[in-house]
């Protein structure tokens, strides 16, 4: 029954594919989609939430790891000069990840310096923490999407076999086009989705990780400036 059945789905495939050539039969996109089922409209939610994610995340990790040059000099001659309020106020209008972690420290000077390096660390953390808001999004909607048009390929292919099974010997290549339309689509869709959040997800993630590296070696620079007084 089975190779009949397959038989007749090929014979079909191929004189619908003749039409196709000859009348120029196309498909728009959006019919597709609407095609796809309901799983297409979650799919679109997610897509459109990943970009957000990304867009948003961007940005914020651009804006901080922007950086003045002259910003640590400056530190540097007002604690060497002995200026530290001019150095807090420098931390305070700086308006940055390094600007708030430097000014912690200045917070801290006369503690031991163990004390003021994990003060220091303590708000890199929390800086590190507030880039990071919003990524496992992306990491979660790359795993879900190609899971959700699988899900979408199986109930597809459940919709066709009912529908064959209920059609009795009357089976024909339009009784099946809709599963087989869901089959197909969810998993195309779920896919690009999936390959989108995941490429958005690296992205964000190899930013976040420059930032890091960009704030520990400030921290170390300051670290280190707060020996200078000491040798002289």
């Amino acid at each position: 029954m089975i190779p009949v059945i397959l038989l007749q789905l090929h014979e079909t495939a191929q004189a619908l594919g003749t039409e196709a050539i000859k009348g120029e039969i196309s498909l728009p996109i959006i019919q597709l989609v609407i095609k796809g089922g309901w799983i297409m409209a979650i799919l679109g939610l997610l897509s459109l939430i990943a970009v957000y994610i990304f867009i948003e995340r961007y940005l914020v990790i651009g804006r901080a790891a922007r950086e003045d040059k002259n910003f640590m000099n400056n530190i540097r001659a007002f604690i060497l000069a002995g200026k530290l309020e001019s150095a807090k106020a420098l931390c305070q209008t700086n308006s940055s990840p390094i600007g708030r972690m430097i000014e912690k420290g200045l917070l801290r000077l006369g503690k031991p310096l163990n004390d003021i390096n994990a003060a220091i660390e303590n708000v890199g953390k929390l800086e590190v923490s507030k880039l990071e808001k919003n990524v496992a999004g992306l990491a979660t909607i790359a795993g879900a999407a190609p899971m959700l048009g699988f899900l979408g390929t199986v109930i597809g292919m459940v919709r066709a076999f009912y529908d064959m099974s209920m059609a009795g010997n009357n089976i024909n290549i339009q009784l099946l086009s809709g599963g087989i339309y869901q089959a197909m689509i969810t998993t195309v869709g779920g896919l690009i989705v999936g390959i989108m959040a995941y490429i958005f997800y690296n992205i964000v993630v190899a930013r976040i990780q420059k930032v890091v590296y960009l704030l520990e070696i400030r921290t170390s620079e300051f670290m280190d400036l707060l020996h200078e007084p000491a040798k002289k």
